[in-house]
């Protein structure tokens, strides 16, 4: 009977999985594959290019979008396409410019929309 194989996993659904932008990950991140358990250890103890990146970014744009507290889309409306470090988002959290004001207006409705109708869902 022969060993099984490990399962792996492109470097871009590590990635995404880890929640860091992949043209930043090392290059021998991005060129080979990831076994589960490779993955899981860089989960439980990662290294420190995996903390400095997941600390200062830059950060793909579905973590810039949660720290930012809009959705992806509001993101492209606002001109942001491209993945920012934590700096900027910092400096777009203290300069409240209109667009961000409104997306966060946006996502919060979205929010409060999704409680009612939990909420309306769990007294049926």
């Amino acid at each position: 009977m022969s060993a099984r194989k490990p399962q792996t996993m492109k470097p871009s659904t590590a990635a995404k999985k880890l929640g860091v932008y992949l043209p930043a990950t090392p290059t021998e991140f991005q060129e080979g594959t990831v076994t589960r358990d490779e993955l899981a250890q860089l989960q439980s103890a990662p290294p420190q290019w995996l903390v400095d990146l997941r600390r200062d970014g830059p950060h793909p744009r579905p973590v810039v979008a949660a720290k930012l507290g809009v959705s992806i889309a509001g993101l492209a409306r606002g001109g942001v396409t491209e993945a920012l470090t934590t700096g900027e988002i910092d400096q777009l959290m203290a300069d409240r410019p209109e667009w961000l004001q409104r997306e966060r207006a946006t996502q919060a409705e979205v929010r409060r929309e999704k409680a009612r109708l939990r909420e309306r869902a769990k007294g049926e």
